[in-house]
């Protein structure tokens, strides 16, 4: 048997070396390419034809929705992101499967043995999906002086990505998680927690107020810090403008 391509599509480095290490397992595929963001992926996939995509969906450039439509080849798709909330129109595109951040060696597993499915199998993968959502904290347990402390989510004002780690900032002090950016907003209400940058996500409860200003827009929180809204997460912003 011929071996599959598989394209990686992330836009966090961690995120692609999981789905490789993973792969390793499957021996009739290999990885043809990896992209950081949506218009990469459109490229690649135009031009490479993969047999498989493992694709992100919030991405700089174009989501994972985006890209979908703008390709001329369409492969098979498994969803890899730490947003439950896109399950629903995931399955409703035909997509293989939906892996939501962080996901196990298994459940990995489980997504490829899927790439048969059929199309009358998908309102049952789309169930078992949506009955795993849990309802969202109220507090969490942060790491501070070799302690965990426990705070209230509220009281997050934004958290900044640090490498491989996210820093929680509240009135009260700063914290540091030893979880990726991308799999801590998956964790958090997400009309109440916006990205607004690659690296930062903000509580919309503690935005007092936005401007524009010298071709930047940003948002001023209510313990006085300005915050840079990136170009491709101005979208996230607008839909809260009426």
């Amino acid at each position: 048997m011929s071996k599959r391509s598989v394209l990686v599509v992330d836009d966090e480095e961690h995120g692609r070396v999981l789905v490789k290490q993973y792969l390793k397992a499957h021996d009739h595929f290999f990885v043809a390419g990896e992209c950081h963001n949506g218009l990469e992926a459109i490229k690649y996939i135009n031009g490479m034809e993969p047999d498989l995509v493992f694709l992100d969906i919030q991405m700089p450039g174009a989501d994972g929705f985006e890209v979908l439509q703008r390709i001329e080849h369409v492969p098979r798709i498994i969803f890899t992101t730490a947003f439950d909330q896109y399950a629903i129109k995931a399955f409703e595109i035909n997509a293989v499967d939906y892996l939501l951040k962080p996901y196990t060696r298994e459940r990995f597993d489980n997504a490829m043995t899927r790439l048969n499915t059929t199309p009358q199998q998908l309102s049952s993968l789309m169930a078992e999906v949506t009955a795993t959502r849990g309802s969202y904290p109220e507090r969490i347990m942060v790491e501070h002086k070799k302690r965990y402390q426990n705070i209230p989510v509220a009281a997050i004002i934004y958290m900044k990505a640090n490498r491989d780690y996210t820093e929680v900032h509240t009135a009260s002090g700063s914290y540091l998680s030893t979880l990726g950016i991308s799999i801590i907003e998956g964790k958090f209400d997400p009309a109440k927690f916006i990205r607004i940058h690659r690296s930062v996500i903000v509580n919309m409860d503690h935005v007092q107020e936005l401007y524009r200003d010298a071709g930047k827009t940003l948002l001023v929180m209510d313990n006085g810090l300005e915050l840079n809204v990136g170009r491709n997460y101005l979208g996230h912003i607008k839909n809260l403008i009426i």
